[in-house]
């Protein structure tokens, strides 16, 4: 697999605090990529970076085949960027804005497509200052996958979606990796790193403390179950690193069907919580 990004060392200070400690990354292409950690972890920093948007104290970063801190506009021409907060162009309606924005680029999407895929149809002729903040924020959305693409930044980008409007996103990006796009994305939504991402990495403290897949992050399928039960009107519970043989003897001592069953392994969130220091999460 060939690699869209690649960062080595990447450090980023603000006075005495260092945002980002020598983070190495890698993001390879036609993934992706979930980063997450707790406000003020780095994040977005490292995001900005990688967009050129920001400059970088030390360190060697490679988006594309190019350092960001001097590409030009051929390269800009090849990412698209959704950054957490725009508020321009107030008195344009939706559609001059994603056709405006199309226009930038030397070859891009049809924007009534791409309007249709944000969920924004019926906003083609609002004005962007009278929008929603969920509408404004799919506008942003939109904006940033007009260009199609061969690198997509989205910078918490279902925030003020509704449940239907984020699972519709997800759809959308799911169809632009398919395509061929590599997303690059931060969220605080740990189902949404977990119903989109190929692996996720988690920041904490300005550091990369650990990069997996979702379902391996922190050891996580190794983890042990606790699988609980009823039985003589009380619930008991037992922990195993083999669920399905004790399920197995369960079902053979009930003959049949186990009442109350379930079966639980750690979820994404205990996992993150425990990489992070769950106090820290709490504090930010």
């Amino acid at each position: 697999m060939t690699t869209a990004l690649r960062a080595r060392g990447l450090r980023k200070t603000y006075g005495d605090a260092a945002a980002l400690d020598g983070v190495d990354l890698d993001v390879a292409t036609g993934e992706i990529f979930a980063l997450l950690g707790p406000n003020g972890a780095g994040k977005s920093t490292a995001v900005e970076i990688l967009e050129g948007l920001r400059d970088r104290d030390g360190g060697e970063v490679c988006v594309l085949g190019t350092d960001p801190a001097l590409a030009d506009y051929r390269w800009r021409a090849r990412i698209g960027v959704v950054l957490q907060e725009a508020r321009d162009f107030t008195m344009l309606r939706v559609g001059e804005a994603v056709r405006q924005f199309g226009a930038y680029y030397p070859a891009h999407r049809d924007p009534d497509e791409v309007i249709a895929a944000v969920g924004l149809t019926d906003q083609t002729r609002t004005l962007t200052s009278r929008l929603s903040g969920g509408q404004r924020r799919r506008l942003d959305v939109a904006l940033g996958i007009v260009g199609d693409p061969e690198l997509l930044f989205l910078d918490e980008p279902t925030t003020g979606f509704d449940p239907a409007a984020r699972r519709r996103f997800w759809e959308l990006i799911r169809s632009l990796r398919t395509a061929g796009t590599t997303v690059l994305l931060t969220t605080h939504y740990l189902d949404e790193a977990e119903a989109l991402a190929d692996r996720v990495g988690v920041l904490a403290g300005g550091r990369l403390v650990e990069v997996a897949a979702p379902d391996k992050l922190g050891g996580r399928d190794q983890a042990q179950a606790v699988v609980a039960w009823e039985q003589d009107g009380k619930r008991r519970e037992q922990t195993t690193t083999e669920p399905t043989r004790l399920i197995a003897e369960l079902a053979a001592r009930f003959r049949g069907e186990i009442p109350g069953l379930s079966v639980v392994r750690p979820s994404l969130e205990d996992i993150y919580l425990d990489l992070i220091g769950s106090d820290q999460e709490g504090e930010r």
